[in-house]
């Protein structure tokens, strides 16, 4: 491969200058943005086995626990909002019959 030519942008029209300096402008916003971004350590975090296992781990243990505490409180509050209806007559003997249900299951 050789060495890149340099264009003179004045050999130019205006309108191909322009759109030059434009391309140019957005070829440093994009390898700004890569710089931001940290895509190196992007690369080396998927290249490197050890450090993939410890990141899928620590993010499989944070998503089963907050499963975990999300149920738990879906629960709790559907536990809370069928007491109130313990009191009307169809739901609560449904409710009775349930709770009847899982007192012989426990004898």
């Amino acid at each position: 491969m050789g060495e890149l030519k340099q264009y003179d942008t004045k050999d130019h029209p205006f309108e191909l200058r322009h759109e030059v300096k434009k391309l140019n402008t957005r070829l440093d916003d994009i390898a700004d943005a890569l710089e931001r971004s940290d895509f190196k350590d992007i690369i080396e975090n998927y290249t490197n086995p050890k450090k993939r296992i410890i990141s899928n781990f620590t993010a499989g243990m944070a998503r089963g626990l907050g499963l975990t505490v999300g149920t738990a409180l879906v629960l709790v509050l559907l536990g809370w909002i069928t007491s109130f209806f313990v009191s009307m007559p169809l739901i609560g003997e449904f409710l009775a019959n349930l709770q009847s249900y899982m007192n012989a299951y426990k004898k």
